[in-house]
Protein backbone atom coordinates (compact mmCIF):
# COMPACT_ATOMS: atom_id res chain seq x y z
CA UNK A 1 0.00 0.00 0.00
CA UNK A 2 1.30 3.40 -0.53
CA UNK A 3 0.35 6.97 0.93
CA UNK A 4 0.96 8.30 -2.62
CA UNK A 5 2.94 10.92 -1.40
CA UNK A 6 5.70 12.01 -3.71
CA UNK A 7 9.72 11.59 -2.54
CA UNK A 8 10.51 15.36 -2.51
CA UNK A 9 12.42 16.46 -5.38
CA UNK A 10 15.90 18.41 -5.82
CA UNK A 11 15.45 20.78 -8.70
CA UNK A 12 17.16 19.37 -12.08
CA UNK A 13 19.18 16.14 -11.10
CA UNK A 14 19.74 14.92 -8.33
CA UNK A 15 22.55 15.89 -6.25
CA UNK A 16 25.64 14.13 -7.65
CA UNK A 17 26.27 10.98 -5.69
CA UNK A 18 23.00 11.12 -4.41
CA UNK A 19 20.59 8.29 -5.76
CA UNK A 20 16.69 9.00 -5.29
CA UNK A 21 15.65 5.64 -6.60
CA UNK A 22 17.28 3.90 -3.68
CA UNK A 23 15.22 5.92 -1.40
CA UNK A 24 12.51 6.08 -3.37
CA UNK A 25 12.74 1.90 -2.94
CA UNK A 26 13.70 1.84 0.48
CA UNK A 27 10.88 4.02 1.38
CA UNK A 28 8.39 1.64 -0.55
CA UNK A 29 9.89 -1.27 1.27
CA UNK A 30 8.82 0.74 4.76
CA UNK A 31 5.70 1.34 3.92
CA UNK A 32 5.00 -2.13 2.82
CA UNK A 33 6.15 -2.84 6.82
CA UNK A 34 4.47 -0.53 8.14
CA UNK A 35 0.59 -1.57 6.60
CA UNK A 36 1.62 -5.73 7.11
CA UNK A 37 2.16 -4.10 10.86
CA UNK A 38 -0.95 -2.54 10.94
CA UNK A 39 -2.68 -4.96 9.65
CA UNK A 40 -1.46 -7.65 12.13
CA UNK A 41 -1.90 -5.27 14.87
CA UNK A 42 -5.93 -5.16 14.33
CA UNK A 43 -5.74 -8.51 13.53
CA UNK A 44 -7.01 -7.65 9.71
CA UNK A 45 -6.19 -9.69 6.92
CA UNK A 46 -2.48 -9.87 5.89
CA UNK A 47 -0.07 -12.01 3.32
CA UNK A 48 2.66 -11.85 6.29
CA UNK A 49 2.43 -13.75 9.92
CA UNK A 50 5.45 -11.38 10.48
CA UNK A 51 6.68 -8.12 8.89
CA UNK A 52 10.53 -9.23 8.77
CA UNK A 53 9.16 -11.74 6.17
CA UNK A 54 9.33 -8.89 3.90
CA UNK A 55 12.77 -8.25 2.53
CA UNK A 56 14.82 -5.34 2.43
CA UNK A 57 15.58 -4.01 -1.18
CA UNK A 58 19.45 -5.24 -2.18
CA UNK A 59 22.12 -2.64 -1.95
CA UNK A 60 24.88 -4.53 -3.06
CA UNK A 61 26.97 -2.74 -5.99
CA UNK A 62 25.04 0.49 -4.94
CA UNK A 63 27.03 3.40 -4.22
CA UNK A 64 24.52 6.16 -3.09
CA UNK A 65 25.19 7.13 0.20
CA UNK A 66 22.39 5.50 1.87
CA UNK A 67 23.59 2.24 0.32
CA UNK A 68 26.85 2.97 1.72
CA UNK A 69 26.07 4.12 5.33
CA UNK A 70 23.67 0.67 5.63
CA UNK A 71 26.66 -2.17 3.69
CA UNK A 72 29.40 -0.35 5.78
CA UNK A 73 27.23 -0.25 9.24
CA UNK A 74 26.15 -3.87 8.17
CA UNK A 75 22.47 -2.93 9.23
CA UNK A 76 19.42 -5.10 9.89
CA UNK A 77 15.87 -5.30 9.67
CA UNK A 78 15.59 -3.16 12.67
CA UNK A 79 18.46 -0.45 12.08
CA UNK A 80 17.08 0.13 8.35
CA UNK A 81 13.17 0.71 9.81
CA UNK A 82 14.64 3.19 12.32
CA UNK A 83 16.84 5.03 10.49
CA UNK A 84 14.15 5.18 7.58
CA UNK A 85 11.45 6.23 9.97
CA UNK A 86 13.64 9.04 11.23
CA UNK A 87 13.94 10.04 7.41
CA UNK A 88 10.46 10.60 6.78
CA UNK A 89 9.40 13.39 8.05
CA UNK A 90 12.08 15.32 5.39
CA UNK A 91 11.54 12.77 2.54
CA UNK A 92 7.77 11.30 2.39
CA UNK A 93 6.33 12.52 5.81
CA UNK A 94 2.57 11.77 4.60
CA UNK A 95 3.68 8.67 4.48
CA UNK A 96 3.02 8.31 8.82
CA UNK A 97 -0.72 10.16 8.31
CA UNK A 98 -1.80 6.65 8.75
CA UNK A 99 -0.78 6.79 12.67
CA UNK A 100 -2.75 9.50 13.11
CA UNK A 101 -5.60 6.99 13.22
CA UNK A 102 -7.97 7.83 16.23
CA UNK A 103 -9.08 5.46 19.16
CA UNK A 104 -12.49 5.53 19.03
CA UNK A 105 -12.89 3.89 22.31
CA UNK A 106 -11.21 6.97 23.80
CA UNK A 107 -11.17 9.72 21.20
CA UNK A 108 -7.32 10.00 21.45
CA UNK A 109 -4.74 8.11 19.32
CA UNK A 110 -2.99 4.99 19.89
CA UNK A 111 -0.59 5.14 22.84
CA UNK A 112 1.63 2.23 21.00
CA UNK A 113 1.75 4.39 17.67
CA UNK A 114 4.20 6.81 20.27
CA UNK A 115 4.75 9.77 18.23
CA UNK A 116 4.19 13.94 18.55
CA UNK A 117 3.18 16.83 16.92
CA UNK A 118 5.44 19.51 16.01
CA UNK A 119 4.88 23.67 16.43
CA UNK A 120 4.95 24.39 12.28
CA UNK A 121 5.10 20.13 10.81
CA UNK A 122 1.77 19.21 10.26
CA UNK A 123 2.62 15.70 9.87
CA UNK A 124 3.18 13.04 12.31
CA UNK A 125 6.78 13.32 14.07
CA UNK A 126 8.31 9.41 15.07
CA UNK A 127 9.23 8.64 18.67
CA UNK A 128 11.07 5.71 19.79
CA UNK A 129 7.62 4.67 21.15
CA UNK A 130 6.62 4.33 16.78
CA UNK A 131 10.23 2.48 16.37
CA UNK A 132 9.65 -0.31 18.33
CA UNK A 133 5.77 -0.43 17.30
CA UNK A 134 6.50 -1.25 13.69
CA UNK A 135 9.15 -3.13 14.37
CA UNK A 136 8.10 -5.28 17.47
CA UNK A 137 4.60 -5.04 17.85
CA UNK A 138 3.41 -6.79 21.05
CA UNK A 139 6.97 -8.48 21.14
CA UNK A 140 7.86 -7.82 24.54
CA UNK A 141 11.51 -9.85 23.23
CA UNK A 142 11.91 -7.71 20.31
CA UNK A 143 10.91 -4.92 22.06
CA UNK A 144 13.52 -5.04 24.35
CA UNK A 145 16.04 -5.45 21.55
CA UNK A 146 14.90 -2.34 19.93
CA UNK A 147 15.65 -0.57 22.86
CA UNK A 148 18.91 -1.43 23.03
CA UNK A 149 19.57 0.52 19.33
CA UNK A 150 18.69 3.48 21.24
CA UNK A 151 21.35 2.74 23.73
CA UNK A 152 24.36 5.55 24.24
CA UNK A 153 26.17 3.10 23.11
CA UNK A 154 24.94 1.48 19.93
CA UNK A 155 26.50 3.02 16.77
CA UNK A 156 23.68 4.82 15.99
CA UNK A 157 23.80 6.82 19.01
CA UNK A 158 27.92 6.90 19.10
CA UNK A 159 28.23 8.32 15.71
CA UNK A 160 25.04 11.02 15.71
CA UNK A 161 23.41 8.88 12.50
CA UNK A 162 20.15 9.14 15.10
CA UNK A 163 19.12 11.24 18.16
CA UNK A 164 17.22 10.64 21.10
CA UNK A 165 15.57 13.82 22.39
CA UNK A 166 13.96 13.52 25.69
CA UNK A 167 11.85 16.62 27.09
CA UNK A 168 10.04 15.16 29.64
CA UNK A 169 11.91 13.64 32.69
CA UNK A 170 10.42 10.65 34.18
CA UNK A 171 8.12 9.86 31.66
CA UNK A 172 9.03 6.62 29.16
CA UNK A 173 11.95 6.15 27.56
CA UNK A 174 10.81 5.29 24.14
CA UNK A 175 8.28 8.90 24.68
CA UNK A 176 11.41 10.28 22.95
CA UNK A 177 11.52 11.90 19.71
CA UNK A 178 13.43 9.94 16.57
CA UNK A 179 15.52 12.58 14.95
CA UNK A 180 18.30 11.92 12.26
CA UNK A 181 21.41 13.40 12.76
CA UNK A 182 21.36 16.76 10.75
CA UNK A 183 25.32 15.91 8.91
CA UNK A 184 23.62 12.42 8.15
CA UNK A 185 20.14 13.87 6.49
CA UNK A 186 22.40 16.17 4.49
CA UNK A 187 25.03 13.73 3.32
CA UNK A 188 21.68 11.02 3.02
CA UNK A 189 19.98 13.62 0.58
CA UNK A 190 22.61 16.22 -1.03
CA UNK A 191 25.95 14.02 -0.60
CA UNK A 192 27.77 16.13 1.13
CA UNK A 193 28.61 16.06 4.78
CA UNK A 194 27.05 19.16 6.51
CA UNK A 195 28.63 20.62 9.39
CA UNK A 196 26.52 22.76 11.70
CA UNK A 197 26.52 26.38 11.96
CA UNK A 198 25.40 28.67 14.72
CA UNK A 199 21.25 28.87 15.12
CA UNK A 200 19.10 28.93 18.78
CA UNK A 201 19.72 25.28 18.64
CA UNK A 202 23.51 24.90 18.25
CA UNK A 203 24.95 27.90 19.85
CA UNK A 204 28.94 27.52 18.55
CA UNK A 205 30.44 28.68 16.07
CA UNK A 206 33.03 27.07 13.29
CA UNK A 207 36.18 29.58 13.17
CA UNK A 208 38.70 29.45 10.57
CA UNK A 209 41.64 31.37 9.46
CA UNK A 210 43.74 32.69 6.96
CA UNK A 211 47.04 32.79 8.61
CA UNK A 212 49.24 30.61 9.40
CA UNK A 213 51.78 29.88 12.00
CA UNK A 214 54.32 31.85 10.57
CA UNK A 215 51.76 34.75 12.23
CA UNK A 216 51.49 33.74 14.88
CA UNK A 217 54.29 35.53 17.25
CA UNK A 218 55.27 33.63 20.71
CA UNK A 219 57.69 32.81 23.02
CA UNK A 220 59.64 29.62 22.55
CA UNK A 221 57.63 28.03 26.06
CA UNK A 222 54.45 28.71 24.45
CA UNK A 223 54.88 26.94 21.29
CA UNK A 224 56.22 23.94 22.70
CA UNK A 225 52.71 23.59 25.14
CA UNK A 226 51.03 24.17 21.82
CA UNK A 227 52.99 21.63 20.32
CA UNK A 228 52.57 18.73 22.82
CA UNK A 229 48.41 19.85 22.48
CA UNK A 230 48.58 19.12 18.95
CA UNK A 231 50.52 15.98 19.34
CA UNK A 232 48.03 14.70 21.63
CA UNK A 233 44.93 15.19 18.93
CA UNK A 234 47.05 13.51 16.02
CA UNK A 235 48.04 10.78 18.62
CA UNK A 236 46.02 10.05 21.20
CA UNK A 237 44.86 7.03 19.52
CA UNK A 238 47.97 5.67 18.98
CA UNK A 239 49.00 6.55 22.59
CA UNK A 240 45.98 4.80 24.19
CA UNK A 241 45.89 1.96 22.20
CA UNK A 242 48.94 0.85 20.62
CA UNK A 243 50.70 2.39 23.80
CA UNK A 244 48.15 0.67 26.23
CA UNK A 245 47.76 3.69 28.15
CA UNK A 246 43.79 3.31 27.71
CA UNK A 247 43.69 2.39 31.19
CA UNK A 248 45.30 4.62 32.84
CA UNK A 249 44.61 7.88 30.39
CA UNK A 250 41.44 8.91 29.75
CA UNK A 251 40.58 9.98 26.50
CA UNK A 252 40.10 13.63 25.65
CA UNK A 253 42.65 16.57 26.19
CA UNK A 254 41.52 19.47 27.88
CA UNK A 255 43.46 23.19 28.22
CA UNK A 256 43.58 26.26 29.23
CA UNK A 257 44.26 29.14 27.76
CA UNK A 258 44.69 32.56 30.05
CA UNK A 259 46.40 35.93 29.52
CA UNK A 260 45.66 39.63 28.30
CA UNK A 261 43.50 40.16 25.85
CA UNK A 262 44.74 39.86 21.79
CA UNK A 263 47.65 37.77 23.13
CA UNK A 264 46.64 34.69 20.42
CA UNK A 265 44.56 32.57 22.28
CA UNK A 266 41.83 32.58 20.02
CA UNK A 267 44.30 32.37 16.85
CA UNK A 268 46.10 29.43 18.49
CA UNK A 269 42.94 27.12 19.20
CA UNK A 270 41.89 27.65 15.42
CA UNK A 271 45.96 27.12 14.14
CA UNK A 272 45.97 24.02 16.58
CA UNK A 273 42.60 23.04 14.26
CA UNK A 274 44.47 23.22 10.85
CA UNK A 275 47.43 21.65 12.12
CA UNK A 276 45.20 18.50 13.20
CA UNK A 277 42.55 18.59 10.64
CA UNK A 278 39.84 19.28 13.17
CA UNK A 279 37.11 21.70 13.43
CA UNK A 280 36.84 24.29 15.82
CA UNK A 281 34.19 25.52 17.51
CA UNK A 282 33.71 28.21 19.51
CA UNK A 283 31.05 28.47 22.02
CA UNK A 284 28.83 31.53 22.39
CA UNK A 285 28.40 31.66 26.16
CA UNK A 286 25.60 34.32 25.66
CA UNK A 287 23.33 31.70 24.23
CA UNK A 288 24.35 29.01 26.16
CA UNK A 289 23.69 30.68 29.46
CA UNK A 290 20.04 30.77 30.91
CA UNK A 291 18.70 32.20 33.87
CA UNK A 292 16.03 28.92 33.45
CA UNK A 293 16.73 26.40 35.51
CA UNK A 294 18.02 23.33 33.23
CA UNK A 295 18.30 25.57 29.87
CA UNK A 296 21.89 26.16 30.15
CA UNK A 297 22.88 22.20 30.88
CA UNK A 298 20.23 21.84 27.69
CA UNK A 299 22.17 24.15 25.72
CA UNK A 300 25.34 22.60 26.20
CA UNK A 301 24.23 19.05 25.81
CA UNK A 302 23.49 20.65 21.84
CA UNK A 303 26.90 21.32 21.64
CA UNK A 304 28.39 18.41 23.50
CA UNK A 305 26.05 15.49 22.15
CA UNK A 306 27.30 16.68 18.25
CA UNK A 307 30.81 17.12 19.24
CA UNK A 308 30.84 13.36 20.66
CA UNK A 309 31.40 11.52 17.73
CA UNK A 310 33.37 14.29 15.60
CA UNK A 311 36.89 15.19 15.70
CA UNK A 312 35.90 18.34 16.78
CA UNK A 313 38.11 21.12 19.23
CA UNK A 314 35.48 22.87 21.35
CA UNK A 315 36.87 26.43 22.34
CA UNK A 316 35.61 27.93 25.58
CA UNK A 317 36.21 31.80 24.97
CA UNK A 318 35.65 34.12 27.98
CA UNK A 319 35.60 30.86 29.88
CA UNK A 320 35.30 32.28 32.80
CA UNK A 321 31.36 33.70 32.98
CA UNK A 322 30.47 29.96 32.29
CA UNK A 323 32.89 27.99 33.93
CA UNK A 324 34.03 30.57 37.34
CA UNK A 325 34.35 29.73 40.93
CA UNK A 326 31.05 28.75 42.68
CA UNK A 327 30.11 29.94 45.35
CA UNK A 328 28.62 29.80 49.22
CA UNK A 329 24.68 28.59 48.40
CA UNK A 330 23.36 30.97 50.03
CA UNK A 331 20.12 31.27 47.89
CA UNK A 332 18.48 28.45 45.44
CA UNK A 333 20.34 30.86 42.32
CA UNK A 334 23.28 30.34 44.06
CA UNK A 335 22.65 26.34 44.45
CA UNK A 336 21.07 26.64 40.42
CA UNK A 337 24.43 28.74 39.50
CA UNK A 338 26.99 25.52 41.03
CA UNK A 339 24.71 22.98 39.66
CA UNK A 340 25.52 24.30 36.24
CA UNK A 341 29.22 24.02 37.33
CA UNK A 342 29.01 21.15 38.52
CA UNK A 343 27.57 19.71 35.12
CA UNK A 344 29.88 21.51 32.96
CA UNK A 345 32.91 19.83 35.01
CA UNK A 346 31.20 16.36 34.41
CA UNK A 347 30.98 17.16 30.59
CA UNK A 348 34.12 18.41 29.98
CA UNK A 349 35.51 16.02 32.21
CA UNK A 350 33.77 12.91 29.70
CA UNK A 351 34.03 14.82 26.67
CA UNK A 352 36.61 12.48 24.74
CA UNK A 353 37.66 14.96 22.29
CA UNK A 354 39.71 18.30 22.85
CA UNK A 355 38.57 21.24 24.74
CA UNK A 356 39.98 24.58 25.43
CA UNK A 357 39.16 27.38 27.75
CA UNK A 358 40.34 30.79 27.30
CA UNK A 359 40.50 33.85 30.09
CA UNK A 360 41.63 36.69 30.69
CA UNK A 361 42.14 36.16 34.37
CA UNK A 362 43.04 32.57 35.20
CA UNK A 363 42.31 33.41 39.05
CA UNK A 364 38.55 33.47 38.36
CA UNK A 365 38.44 29.84 36.79
CA UNK A 366 37.19 27.40 39.71
CA UNK A 367 40.23 25.52 41.14
CA UNK A 368 37.57 22.05 40.33
CA UNK A 369 38.39 22.94 36.33
CA UNK A 370 41.96 23.83 36.71
CA UNK A 371 43.06 20.55 38.27
CA UNK A 372 42.00 18.63 35.89
CA UNK A 373 43.47 20.54 32.85
CA UNK A 374 46.48 18.97 31.20
CA UNK A 375 47.88 22.11 30.18
CA UNK A 376 47.68 25.69 31.15
CA UNK A 377 49.08 28.17 28.66
CA UNK A 378 49.94 31.72 29.72
CA UNK A 379 50.05 34.10 26.60
CA UNK A 380 51.89 36.93 27.96
CA UNK A 381 52.29 40.34 26.78
CA UNK A 382 54.58 40.46 23.73
CA UNK A 383 57.99 41.82 24.63
CA UNK A 384 59.88 44.31 22.53
CA UNK A 385 60.78 42.32 19.91
CA UNK A 386 57.60 40.22 19.01
CA UNK A 387 56.02 43.22 19.02
CA UNK A 388 58.34 44.39 16.09
CA UNK A 389 57.53 41.24 14.72
CA UNK A 390 53.96 41.87 15.23
CA UNK A 391 54.35 45.20 13.41
CA UNK A 392 56.45 44.25 10.65
CA UNK A 393 54.09 41.22 9.61
CA UNK A 394 51.02 43.02 9.46
CA UNK A 395 52.07 46.16 7.88
CA UNK A 396 55.05 45.85 5.86
CA UNK A 397 54.51 43.78 2.71
CA UNK A 398 51.77 46.05 2.36
CA UNK A 399 53.81 48.85 0.53
CA UNK A 400 51.39 51.52 2.52
CA UNK A 401 54.25 52.63 5.16
CA UNK A 402 55.35 56.43 4.53
CA UNK A 403 58.79 57.02 5.32
CA UNK A 404 58.25 58.80 8.04
CA UNK A 405 57.05 55.54 10.33
CA UNK A 406 59.59 53.98 12.58
CA UNK A 407 57.93 50.29 13.45
CA UNK A 408 61.37 50.00 15.48
CA UNK A 409 60.32 52.69 17.92
CA UNK A 410 56.45 52.04 18.04
CA UNK A 411 57.71 48.37 18.94
CA UNK A 412 59.66 49.58 22.07
CA UNK A 413 57.71 52.75 23.17
CA UNK A 414 54.12 51.22 23.07
CA UNK A 415 53.41 48.19 25.13
CA UNK A 416 50.81 46.43 22.83
CA UNK A 417 49.14 43.13 21.93
CA UNK A 418 48.46 41.49 19.03
CA UNK A 419 45.04 42.32 18.54
CA UNK A 420 45.72 46.09 19.71
CA UNK A 421 48.39 46.37 16.76
CA UNK A 422 45.87 44.89 14.27
CA UNK A 423 43.63 47.71 15.40
CA UNK A 424 46.05 50.26 15.52
CA UNK A 425 46.67 49.34 11.85
CA UNK A 426 43.37 49.21 10.77
CA UNK A 427 42.50 52.70 12.08
CA UNK A 428 45.67 54.01 10.67
CA UNK A 429 44.89 52.94 7.15
CA UNK A 430 41.19 54.43 7.57
CA UNK A 431 42.57 57.67 8.55
CA UNK A 432 45.20 57.88 5.82
CA UNK A 433 42.10 57.11 3.28
CA UNK A 434 39.80 59.50 4.67
CA UNK A 435 42.46 62.00 4.12
CA UNK A 436 43.18 61.08 0.29
CA UNK A 437 46.26 59.84 0.99
CA UNK A 438 47.94 56.31 -0.35
CA UNK A 439 50.42 55.87 2.37
CA UNK A 440 50.05 55.53 6.52
CA UNK A 441 51.89 58.33 7.82
CA UNK A 442 53.47 58.34 11.65
CA UNK A 443 50.35 60.64 12.45
CA UNK A 444 48.15 58.12 11.66
CA UNK A 445 49.52 55.22 13.32
CA UNK A 446 49.89 57.61 16.80
CA UNK A 447 45.94 58.71 16.67
CA UNK A 448 45.12 54.85 16.79
CA UNK A 449 47.37 54.27 19.37
CA UNK A 450 45.94 56.70 21.35
CA UNK A 451 42.93 55.37 20.70
CA UNK A 452 43.45 51.58 21.85
CA UNK A 453 45.05 53.03 24.90
CA UNK A 454 42.22 54.60 26.00
CA UNK A 455 40.04 51.54 25.35
CA UNK A 456 42.33 49.85 27.50
CA UNK A 457 42.35 53.16 30.25
CA UNK A 458 46.18 53.82 29.76
CA UNK A 459 47.45 56.43 27.88
CA UNK A 460 50.50 57.14 26.13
Amino acid sequence: MSSGAELIAFPGAAPAGVDAGTLERELEWFDAVLQARICLHFKQPCEHADVREIGAPELAGDSSPYARLVLENRMGFSERIVLVLALLPHLRPALLDTLFVRNKNFDRGFTEFGGWKGRAHGGFLPTCETAAFIVAGEDLAQRFAVMQLFDDAHYLRKRGILRVEHEAPGEPFLSAALVVGSEYLSWLTTGERHKPDFSSSFPAKLITTALGWNDLVLGHEVLEEIDAITTWIRHSDTLLRDWQLDKAIKPGYRALFFGPPGTGKTLTATLIGQAAQADVYRIDLSMVVSKYIGETEKNLAQVFDQAQTRNWILFFDEADALFGKRTATSSSNDRHANQEVSYLLQRVEDFPGTVILATNLKANIDDAFARRFQSMVHFPMPDADQRLRLWEGMVRHTGRLADDVNLVQLAEDHELAGGAIANVVRFGAINALQRGRALIQAVDLQRGIVKELRKEGRTT
